[in-house]
């Protein structure tokens, strides 16, 4: 038997300002990897229940396929399953790892935006996130997923609140300190997640086609060349040109050597605001990182930023409230 840590995050230590509505169901599905650590699937379910939230695990470890959660038909058919059962509001990912981009042609994605589910995850989920919101502008939620953060021994109560918070309210806001940023005002689309993801979607039909958006990313074991390359090709490819602004979160767990001669993350940063089209905003609490805020991929973002800091207000995302009431009234989103 597997003893559960919730110290802060059970639903009677969540802050007094959430309430997780009665009958929210969360479905754990698992598009990429499978979990390295089967306790962690364990205590992450008992988590989600001790917070008030009935569970249904589309994940059976003992399917685990080569690296994947199960095979690519399972994987998809998984995430359509969970999307069609009425009883579920909020479709999880186990975790991220690989495996996304393998099943993105398996999947219906009407069906998907439909069903007015929310759909969890980051990391390899970008992938999703992404090309729900380019085949029917439907959002997703770049958040916690179960093993790594409900599963986790220690939860952080930070990424406990935004999730839910984002989950239970219409609006957020999120204030952030950070050195050296420009000060701009800016409002439109907030999309984005994994560097990584974001680009190798470029030139396919899953990539969304966003004009005058904010755009976030985040990234782990690239070393900071690679982050360049990678922001050089999305502004290459005209996608910077035509956002309002950069937010970078977190960028970690990679290592310079002699070689670098002084090239550093900081050194790329100032010569990504010098040479890239939208400006660079950093401080946003989002990454691989055990603190974490939930963003909509597809909300509304008004960001105000300065040499200090920024403050991003979110808004125009759906939440389990209006997903109780998909069944009577699915959600209705029109093509991007």
């Amino acid at each position: 038997m597997t003893e559960l840590v919730t110290d802060a995050v059970t639903e009677s230590m969540l802050p007094a300002d959430i309430r997780i509505p009665p009958g929210t169901c969360v479905a754990i599905v698992a598009p990429g990897g499978y979990a390295p650590d089967e306790a962690a699937v364990g205590r992450g379910i008992a988590l989600l229940e001790a917070q008030g939230c009935k569970v249904k695990s589309y994940y059976d470890h003992a399917a685990r396929h080569q690296r994947f959660g199960a095979t690519d038909i399972g994987r998809a058919a998984h995430i359509q399953q969970a999307a069609a059962d009425p009883e579920v509001q909020i479709v999880m990912a186990l975790r991220g790892a690989y495996g996304v981009s393998r099943i993105l042609p398996a999947l219906n994605y009407r069906a998907l935006a439909a069903s007015g589910k929310l759909f969890i995850g980051y990391s390899d989920i970008t992938a999703l996130h992404l090309a729900l919101l380019a085949q029917t502008g439907a959002p997703g939620f770049a958040g916690p997923m179960l093993c790594s953060d409900f599963g986790t021994e220690t939860p952080s109560a930070m990424t406990m609140n935004s999730f839910w918070r984002t989950m239970t309210q219409p609006t957020q806001t999120i204030k952030a300190v950070s050195a050296g940023n420009p000060t701009l005002k800016a409002s439109g689309m907030l999309w984005g997640g994994n560097l990584a993801m974001i680009v190798h979607l470029l030139g396919t039909p899953y990539f969304p086609q966003v004009d005058g958006g904010i755009l976030f990313i985040e990234d782990v074991n690239e070393h900071p060349y690679r982050v360049e390359r990678m922001l050089l090709q999305l502004e290459h490819a005209g996608v910077l040109a035509r956002q309002k602004a950069v937010l970078l979160g977190d960028f970690s767990n990679y290592r310079l050597s002699d070689y670098d001669n002084g090239y550093n993350f900081e050194q790329m940063l100032a010569y990504a605001r010098q040479h890239l089209s939208a400006p660079l905003v950093t401080g946003l609490p989002f990454g691989h990182i055990p603190d974490r805020v939930t963003l909509p991929v597809g909300g509304h973002a008004e960001l105000q930023a300065d040499e200090g800091g920024f403050t991003l207000t979110l808004s125009g995302y759906p939440t389990v409230t209006s997903a109780l009431s998909s069944a009577s009234a699915p959600a209705k989103f029109t093509e991007a």
